[in-house]
């Protein structure tokens, strides 16, 4: 059969649900963000201590796709997507009423683990049962669903906890976990495009082999890495920051920073197609570029300035990632489930090693140790980025 073409009802059902998709991983894998300080309070644990609940989570997610890539070459993509959205709903709830800070983390980690079969296998089930055509508009959608997530998780964190408490904020957002896990269920279509696999002994490995062998996709596993790393610290500290003086906002207030999000959902439907039309490799670097003005300004001291950073950094970042995930769905070919799955492990272990390690500049330093910190990744990406503007394209087209 055909795959889904834009403005067919499978094409708007396929990305309804990979916006509920993108929207429940986030939400449930970044919700405790804004509680990092409360954490730190309660559990008498420093900044880095208060980060495991978020790197407890992003460290086994990212192994845990390189597993769940490979299943879904065998079971399927949206049968994977299904179960794993569940579980992760499940385990969420259960975080809510931990007795103990050990407990709360060993939760955290299950969390991670079950969101696995999400994140990979998406990108894979979007490149399968889409038009190469509308691969990137369907990408970028799915992004927006991780930034709407992102942004509703945290935000309904912070105002709940401030009316209630951390735990009533949690249990909510799992239940909210466990509706978009049924509504994905009820729009995903069923596939068309996938080709059951089962790998031989030796076949992982020969896979892994001919990824890093392309010239593009090695550096789009570093930017994950350093783009995802840089991301994570920056909303996993400026709460510290923006809770001490001399801003020393309330917790409601530090929460509504999450609004920003939204304009990551914009800027990543906006630059995927963008990137779509005029080549990924003219337009990835724009992006990246605006991460790290955003950076810069978030050094400085005046309320609004700093917000306008964060604003300009969300932006940048999210427009970056949705170019390199459909770039690596194009590139990897007939091995999409393993080359998203490489992709995944480096944005996810980015989170999970990056975002702790920001802890020590934090800690050490205060914010200019982690503005530091994040403009060296950003950097780093921005050199990359612009080394892929000399990878020859698979085909001779734009969208390569």
């Amino acid at each position: 059969m055909e795959p889904h073409a834009k403005g067919t009802a499978g094409y708007r059902r396929l990305t309804l649900a990979m916006l509920f998709a993108g929207f429940s991983t986030f939400s449930l894998l970044y919700s405790v963000q804004p509680l990092l300080p409360v954490f730190a309070q309660q559990f008498a644990v420093n900044a880095e201590g208060a980060s495991l609940a978020v790197s407890l989570a992003t460290g086994p997610l990212a192994i845990g796709i390189l597993f769940a890539g490979a299943l879904s070459d065998r079971i399927g993509r949206r049968p994977m997507m299904v179960a794993a959205m569940f579980l992760a709903g499940l385990f969420s709830l259960a975080t809510a009423v931990a007795p103990d800070w050990t407990t709360l983390l060993a939760l955290r980690f299950a969390t991670g683990v079950a969101l696995a079969g999400v994140p990979a296998v998406a990108m894979a089930y979007v490149a399968e049962e889409v038009d190469a055509g509308s691969v990137g508009s369907a990408m970028g959608l799915y992004i927006a669903g991780s930034a709407i997530g992102g942004m509703a998780g945290r935000l309904g964190v912070s105002l709940i906890a401030d009316i209630a408490d951390w735990r009533w904020a949690l249990g909510i957002v799992g239940l909210a976990g466990l509706a978009m896990a049924e509504a994905f269920r009820r729009l995903a279509p069923e596939s068309r495009g996938f080709i059951r696999r089962s790998r031989q002994r030796g076949g992982a490995w020969q896979i892994t082999r001919a990824l890093f062998a392309d010239r593009a996709l090695p550096l789009l596993y570093a930017e994950a890495f350093l783009l995802m790393g840089c991301f994570v610290t920056i909303y996993n500290y400026v709460g510290f920051r923006l809770m001490a003086p001399p801003y020393q906002l309330g917790h409601a207030a530090v929460g509504a920073i999450f609004l920003l999000y939204l304009l990551g959902s914009a800027s990543s439907a906006w630059f995927g197609g963008l990137a779509g039309r005029r080549g990924r490799r003219l337009i990835f670097w724009m992006p990246v570029l605006l991460l790290i003005l955003g950076i810069g300004l978030t050094a400085t001291t005046p309320l609004w300035s700093v917000i306008g950073g964060i604003a300009a950094a969300t932006i940048g970042f999210f427009g970056a990632h949705s170019i390199a995930s459909a770039w690596v769905g194009r590139r990897s070919a007939e091995n999409r489930g393993a080359g998203a799955a490489l992709y995944l492990f480096f944005y996810y272990a980015g989170s999970s090693v990056l975002g702790s390690a920001g802890g020590i500049a934090w800690t050490r330093a205060g914010w200019p140790g982690v503005t530091l910190f994040c403009l060296v990744l950003a950097g780093a990406a921005l050199v990359i980025a612009l080394t892929l503007r000399s990878v020859p394209p698979l085909e001779p087209q734009p969208t390569a």
